[in-house]
């Protein structure tokens, strides 16, 4: 329409209609290039949106299992690799300035566990057998899936404990029965959840120290022992911790932080996140690519249209802008979709796997805003050369 100083003007209302002309006329081709768009920003969004979940899981695990976990062990890795920690290095341990809870294990070797005498011997599974210190439950945070933890009043008994693992391995799923462990029955009273502090514990039967060293001549030196001291505590108790352990030998002794295991395995998924938003990105160039490509295509096919127009008074700034909302109509419709499609994705692994879900707001913005910024770029020569296509040329075409 013509303003009354008899400049000519467009209402937003006609450029949102004008400009998805095309789109309604062509919906099955719209839909394929939205598509392309869509899957780009689907990817990086889930991937994001996934990643973030993980590190919120993790960060709920350390907040709920805490960070205040030290384990010692024989430095293998030494000066000796036959080096033991000394028999009574749990009880030292336990006397350092800010240490809380101490538990250990002893690992008794040659000894192996089957679900009956009529197993193969070579059918193992793999499974450690280890004397269990009463306060291990306790220290690493361990808990029963089923039954009751081995104590002093059992602890001379055949009674086991198995690991959530263990337990799978040997194809038990309540306390109650029986396995064969170093030749001889052992009642299975209690079965633990995974322990992600200590992952070493799923694929063990742990029996009580007292029928450990008269059943099977036990030595009674631990081979690893944990540690719980209050927070502030941490970095002075590990630098004690080897001098304590073994005051001769202080470089036969390993301290690990379990907890850092944790971070630096979510270190290396982030990494992974990055190449997955690599790969998305070049998912979303594609799909700005096909944008293009229909846009000039529609600019080809719609030449007498873009001609009538011009024929009867819009001008080249009109033309650009209707099919520039086009191009920008079009990559919306696909960063929507696929926001929608990351954040189902998302929703349904975090579900599956039992995680908080979190997407950030600021990835859901930046993802319809590179649509945006994509669908306006990849609209821009497109529009610039319709508004260039004189009047008669388009009309003769």
């Amino acid at each position: 329409m013509k303003a009354p100083w008899g400049r000519s003007r467009v209402r937003g209302a006609d450029v949102v209609r004008l400009g998805t002309t095309g789109l309604r006329a062509r919906p099955a081709r719209a839909i394929l290039s939205a598509l392309g768009i869509a899957i780009g920003i689907a990817a990086m969004v889930a991937v994001v949106g996934i990643s973030t979940s993980s590190q919120a899981r993790l960060d709920a695990q350390l907040e709920a299992l805490g960070t205040n976990l030290l384990t010692v062990t024989p430095n293998v890795k030494g000066f000796n690799a036959q080096a033991v920690l000394p028999i009574e290095s749990a009880d030292m341990v336990g006397r350092i300035d800010g240490v809380e809870q101490v538990g250990s294990v002893g690992l008794l070797e040659n000894l192996k566990v089957y679900r009956s005498h009529l197993v193969d011997e070579n059918e193992s599974g793999g499974i450690d057998i280890n004397a269990a210190h009463p306060d291990l439950l306790k220290v690493t945070g361990a808990e029963l899936a089923t039954g009751s933890w081995l104590n002093p009043s059992v602890g001379e008994f055949p009674a086991v404990v198995l690991g959530s693992k263990a337990a799978e391995r040997l194809g038990i799923i309540a306390e109650g029965r029986q396995v064969w462990l170093g030749g001889r029955y052992f009642t299975v009273i209690g079965i633990l959840q995974p322990v992600p502090l200590a992952p070493e514990l799923d694929t063990t039967a742990l029996i009580g120290p007292e029928i450990a060293v008269e059943e099977y001549g036990f030595d009674e030196h631990p081979t690893t022992i944990y540690e719980r001291s209050s927070d502030d505590a941490v970095a002075s108790v590990r630098e004690l911790l080897p001098s304590t352990v073994n005051p001769e030998t202080p470089e036969d002794v390993a301290v690990s932080r379990p907890s850092d295991a944790l971070a630096a395995r979510q270190a290396a998924d982030d990494a992974f996140t990055g190449l997955l938003l690599g790969l998305g990105s070049v998912a979303l160039l594609v799909g700005g690519i096909g944008v293009a490509n229909t846009m000039i295509i529609s600019v080809l096919e719609r030449r007498r249209e873009i001609g009538l127009r011009r024929a009867l008074g819009a001008t080249r700034g009109h033309v650009r802008v209707q099919f520039l909302t086009e191009a920008l109509v079009l990559s919306a419709l696909g960063g929507l979709a696929g926001v929608a499609i990351g954040v189902g994705v998302t929703t349904g692994f975090a579900v599956s796997q039992d995680w908080p879900m979190v997407v950030p707001i600021e990835v859901l913005a930046a993802g319809v805003g590179a649509t945006v910024v994509l669908g306006g770029l990849a609209g821009l020569y497109p529009a610039v050369r319709a508004a260039r296509t004189p009047p008669t040329t388009a009309l003769s075409g």
